[in-house]
């Protein structure tokens, strides 16, 4: 990744709202204990509401979208950062065909919410598999974890 370019990690889009979490890079390059946690903004538009909100994405992030990746492919509903750290992402079908509801909830800073339709396009689903791959792919884990507390560059 060049300096300042960023990757949408998740992208759904209709004509009138859309749910975008872009990446946008190391939060601290090079500093062992934070290298591979990454900056992003969650972007939320529909005609009624436009909102942005800066969030810190750890590694097992990653690993938790994967999982609601595949929770939301078999039409159930998900949640993602559910941990406290970040504003709260829920995913519910809505009994529409091809149409899902997110909510983005930031009871920590805000204590906002904003819930949203969106018709979801087709192909949806390998689209944002191949997203979390190129963010994956730009920002790989390099650091491990040996014991608690104690890190390591990856070899």
């Amino acid at each position: 990744m060049t300096e300042g370019s960023s990757v949408d990690l998740i992208r759904l889009a209709d004509r009138e709202s859309s749910l975008e979490v872009r990446v946008l890079g190391r939060t601290m390059p090079g500093v062992l204990t934070l290298h591979d946690y990454l900056d992003a903004e969650i972007v939320v538009t529909s005609g009624f509401a436009r909102g942005r909100l800066d969030v810190c994405l750890a590694p097992e992030d990653l690993d938790s979208w994967s999982q609601v990746l595949e929770e939301l492919t078999a039409g159930r509903s998900a949640v993602w950062m559910d941990d406290g750290r970040n504003p709260e992402i829920r995913f519910e079908p809505s009994g529409q065909d091809g149409v899902a509801v997110f909510v983005v909830e930031d009871m920590a800073a805000s204590r906002t919410s904003v819930r949203v339709p969106v018709r979801l396009a087709d192909g949806w689903a390998d689209e944002h598999h191949e997203r979390l791959h190129r963010v994956r792919a730009a920002w790989p884990q390099e650091v491990v974890e040996t014991s608690p507390g104690a890190y390591e560059w990856r070899r």
